[in-house]
């Protein structure tokens, strides 16, 4: 018997019981398979679809507030992304990234753009800001050693 719970559980295999593409029932469900639930709720609802539509569309009408949404919800798709026109300064060098930044705030408060929105276009001007820099250091280098001042590894 092992002397403490470390022991006993350093022995068992780690990681994956089974190799990977192999599952440990072989003849499980088939793929595209669906769910029986999902079919007889299908089957219950054929020819049904069209009078439910209707009365969801007569409670969303006067008032209903979960009528409402799911009536939207379906009749218009969520929004993933969207193109977005806003006014950037050129982006040259390290002096222009403040006012690219104050750009995408005052778009932000004016209500232009999004705050989810707002974060990309932030996320990519700190993409810019970072080659910037990255690109003064290797230039600055490259000139210390052309001076002789360090040493070549």
């Amino acid at each position: 018997m092992a002397v403490n719970l470390l022991q006993k559980q350093q022995k068992r295999a780690r990681g994956r019981s089974f190799r990977k593409g192999e599952s440990g029932n072989p003849a499980g469900r088939p793929v595209g398979a669906r769910n029986k639930a999902t079919l007889l709720a299908e089957a219950m609802m054929e020819g049904e679809a069209k009078d439910v539509t209707r009365v969801l569309i007569e409670q969303a009408r006067a008032g209903h507030p979960t009528a409402m949404k799911l009536y939207f919800e379906r009749l218009v798709p969520p929004r993933r992304e969207r193109p977005v026109a806003v006014a950037l300064p050129a982006i040259r060098g390290p002096a222009d990234i403040a006012p690219a930044m104050g750009a995408i705030a005052a778009a932000v408060a004016s209500g232009t753009l999004a705050p989810a929105e707002a974060g990309e276009l932030t996320r990519m001007v700190e993409v810019l800001m970072r080659a910037f820099d990255r690109s003064d250091f290797d230039r600055r280098l490259r000139q210390l050693e052309e001076l002789g001042n360090v040493p070549r590894v």
